[in-house]
């Protein structure tokens, strides 16, 4: 019956958006060698305005979504409290029963304090489940989901610093009684955010420049069996920077650049020996400690320096904004063929009106038909509620 539980595992590998290449399940390209990791869902990208400019955020003015791209922006926040909901069907192209929900929540403590929790909730739809004989086990529907609490608080008027504590449950097993040793994986973690704004003058025009630096996902291992391997959960180090100008006072340009890392180890390059052993030819043994796993990631590819750089990913987005209320927004999001091939552009608008607000977000691949990517649309609602902030703190 283990079967059934690699193929769970399979599931929540597949949904992390990557898609076989060739030389992948069954050819010999060794240069290909993507890392996979546990709960792949705790990296997508949650909210439409985000996700229509690329995945960019760790640098990009704050909003009610910030918890997931650089929680130390919560304390920019100018209004009072905010609430946003945001969902996505996921890999459409693919499956019509498979989705992503996001719910988050800030409130400002006082000038230079601000709280915030939000919601994750992974659905993979319902999965048919066969034995080793092909015979039907029933149905199950895996699921999984996050939960945050996040502190931020400005050091001054132009830099802030943030942490977030997070709870994760994983259940892909569903409630398989043929596969006793499965059972539901749970992890906690912790984010830490570094956020830098200046506001400039440039050619007589109001600007901003800002900075950002976020490392999400720092925690335990996971394991989905009382006997299995523990997996690394997707731990990432997120940089970037953001640059606004305002034309006028009715329109405003926005131009951000984020570089992500997995700090997850990368899989080294295995052969059998003469005595039908599996070796280590390259690289180093990914069944590390937490601590060895994270900070070794920076230099365990087997491939040397060449393929470290090859483990970064880039986005690059911008945002348009007339009279702060409607936004239209492009991206493009980039990964190295060996790790992933990911690669897309974006698109998406957004409308405030008074306290609320509506974003959405399209995805399109730039590596031609029937690609997992396709069709992704993003939906999400924000509610702003302004009211008199303590001066004091």
């Amino acid at each position: 019956m283990k079967k059934i539980f690699v193929a769970l595992l399979l599931v929540s590998a597949i949904s992390s958006f990557g898609q076989v290449q060739p030389g992948g399940l069954g050819g010999a390209d060794l240069d290909r060698n993507p890392i996979t990791t546990a709960v792949p869902f705790l990296s997508f990208a949650p909210d439409s305005r985000a996700s229509a400019m690329g995945d960019v955020g760790v640098a990009t003015s704050p909003d009610v979504n910030s918890i997931h791209w650089n929680n130390a922006k919560l304390a920019f926040l100018d209004k009072d409290l905010g609430v946003g909901f945001s969902y996505s069907p996921w890999l459409g192209n693919i499956v019509d029963d498979m989705s992503l929900s996001y719910l988050s929540f800030y409130k400002k403590i006082d000038r230079v304090q601000t709280i915030g929790v939000s919601f994750r909730y992974f659905d993979l739809g319902e999965i048919a489940l066969f034995d080793d004989n092909a015979n039907s086990l029933g149905i199950e529907n895996p699921n999984e989901l996050a939960f945050d609490g996040t502190y931020s608080r400005k050091l001054s008027e132009n830099m802030g610093l943030g942490v977030t504590l997070r709870f994760i449950w994983s259940n892909i097993a569903g409630n398989i009684t043929q596969a006793p040793d499965a059972k539901a994986g749970t992890s906690v973690a912790v984010d830490f955010g570094w956020y830098y704004t200046k506001p400039l003058i440039l050619s007589g025009k109001d600007s901003e420049i800002s900075f950002g630096a976020h490392i999400s996902n720092i925690g335990q291992k996971l394991t989905y069996s009382t006997e299995g391997a523990e997996n690394f959960i997707p731990a990432n180090l997120r940089i970037g920077t953001a640059f606004k100008t305002n034309l006028d006072p009715y329109n405003s340009f926005t131009f951000a650049f984020d570089v992500n890392k997995l700090l997850v180890p990368t899989p080294p390059i295995i052969e059998t020996n003469e005595d039908g052993e599996d070796v280590i030819v390259k690289g180093k043994d990914p069944n590390r400690s937490l601590l060895s796993g994270t900070f070794g990631s920076f230099g365990d590819a087997p491939n040397g320096f060449k393929e470290e750089i090859q483990e970064l990913t880039y986005s690059a987005g911008l945002e348009y904004w007339y009279r702060d209320i409607f936004a239209a927004r492009a991206g493009y999001f980039s990964e190295h063929q060996n790790k992933g091939n990911r690669k897309y552009l974006t698109l998406g608008a957004g409308f405030r009106y008074q306290v609320f607000g509506f974003d959405f977000s399209y995805l399109i691949p730039t590596d031609g038909q029937n690609n997992p990517l396709a069709d992704t649309l993003r939906i999400s609602l924000l509610f702003n509620l302004d009211k008199g902030i303590d001066e004091g703190g």
